[in-house]
């Protein structure tokens, strides 16, 4: 399992954002030398949690609990398959693109080592949004995304430190449940039903699902 690229991205106005200033930092790029990962802080005021990665709608993204989204290149490669297109490691999105790790697969609060310093926790899936769809160009892609629930993985970051392109990751930690990333995702978009039994992942989820996990258990939310 290893880091095959770190993806940064800057603030580009675009049409298909409904961030206050109309920019976007979804188009992530490679870069070469290491990046500084560190907490962000909360959300809303936190961006990311790597250094020069542009965050511009924090009311949706960046904070503790999403300050690095991760996504396998072999689900990018899939991708390229079903929509006959080439697909770059960034271009969903994503900080840090993995090869050999089962992403979407990974248990909420598992924790990965990337490198000899950062160890990030999983939190939770992406949900798709309008932005997504526009910078991707894809009609309908916010469906076909959710329907086939590889999401990639947020993270929060547990230690910090310095990663870069190459790093080896290793599972550290592997919590005692069966709670993934995929389930949880379902939880909260199309599999309602589901709530509840995200509540065994605990503290470890982010912090909104556990929200709405508890809300859904005491019937204000159904």
């Amino acid at each position: 399992m290893k880091l095959l690229s770190v993806n940064l991205g800057r603030p580009q106005p675009v049409p298909y954002t409904d961030q206050a200033e109309g920019v976007t930092g979804i188009d992530k790029r490679p870069t070469d030398g290491p990046v500084r990962v560190a907490a962000p802080g909360p959300k809303g005021v936190g961006g990311s949690g790597l250094a020069g990665d542009a965050v511009c709608e924090l009311r949706h993204h960046g904070g503790y609990d999403q300050a690095v989204y991760a996504f396998a290149r072999e689900d990018l490669d899939d991708w390229e398959r079903e929509l006959d297109r080439s697909l770059a490691n960034g271009c969903f999105g994503e900080n840090l693109t993995t090869e050999g790790l089962d992403v979407s697969g990974a248990l909420i609060g598992e924790r990965w080592r990337i490198g000899s310093e950062v160890v990030l926790e999983v939190t939770s899936g992406r949900i798709p949004c309008r932005t997504f769809q526009g910078h991707l160009g894809e009609r309908g892609w916010v469906k076909r995304f959710t329907q086939k629930g590889a999401t990639g993985a947020y993270l929060r970051v547990i230690e910090p430190g310095e990663i870069r392109a190459g790093d080896p990751i290793e599972i550290v930690h592997r919590p005692d449940h069966a709670v993934t990333v995929a389930m949880q995702f379902r939880a909260v978009t199309t599999e309602r039903e589901l709530l509840p039994r995200l509540l065994v992942a605990g503290e470890a989820l982010h912090s909104e699902t556990l929200a709405a996990a508890r809300k859904y258990v005491a019937g204000q939310d159904r």
